[in-house]
């Protein structure tokens, strides 16, 4: 699958807006953190400047993990007549980033993501004989259909909680891109095109008219 690859400081810039979508402190982690502590993971990364992979920190993901967080990253929010697919538009990207970060609701996101994704790996292979990302959209759909209930059944616990925390860093990365707002009609930070003052029945409320 082909997914938009895009620049670490693109990516880092997105992880500090989606934060707040994500009702996380992560924004104020990036921000101020160093200035608590005096040990720990060193500075905030520099979002003026284009790191490469091998700088900063490590990213996460390998090939087979990039494959898998795609096809997922699209069954939860797909192509549609107006919007792209998450991956279409670097949502992949960013959730590498985001579970490579060494803020601390950031290192506990990574192994829920890291193991979640194997877990459908390993279940595509029970169930289908194969990799999920192999997969057809109704076998993956069978199998997240199992995890994605509020309560999912005893067996799948552990992949309900991957696949809920997954879907909110999908859904986070997606909706704070130009195209996830404009797939939810956000108009803020666009100038007005014409203005002609308040309402005259108001002015003359006012005594101002």
């Amino acid at each position: 699958m082909d997914s938009l690859r895009v620049d670490r400081r693109t990516a880092l810039k997105w992880v500090l807006a989606a934060s707040a979508a994500l009702q996380l402190p992560a924004g104020v982690a990036l921000a101020q953190e160093t200035a608590k502590s005096v040990t720990g993971y060193g500075k905030d990364p520099n979002l003026l400047k284009t790191y490469q992979i091998g700088e900063l920190w490590p990213l996460t993901f390998n090939d087979q993990q990039r494959s898998t967080a795609s096809v997922l990253s699209d069954l939860i929010i797909p192509a549609d007549e107006e919007s792209p697919a998450a991956s279409k538009v670097g949502v992949v990207d960013f959730i590498d980033e985001w579970i490579s970060a060494p803020y601390p609701d950031h290192r506990d996101d990574k192994p829920v993501i890291v193991n979640g994704l194997a877990w459908l790996d390993r279940e595509s292979q029970r169930r289908f004989k194969n990799t999920f990302s192999a997969l057809t959209e109704k076998e993956r759909v069978a199998i997240c259909n199992d995890i994605s209930a509020l309560k999912p059944a005893a067996p799948f616990v552990e992949a309900g909680v991957f696949f809920s925390r997954y879907r909110a860093i999908t859904a986070g990365g997606y909706y704070t891109t130009p195209a996830g707002m404009k797939d939810l009609r956000y108009v803020g930070n666009v100038a007005m095109t014409t203005f002609d003052g308040p309402p005259l029945a108001v002015m003359k409320k006012l005594g101002l008219a």
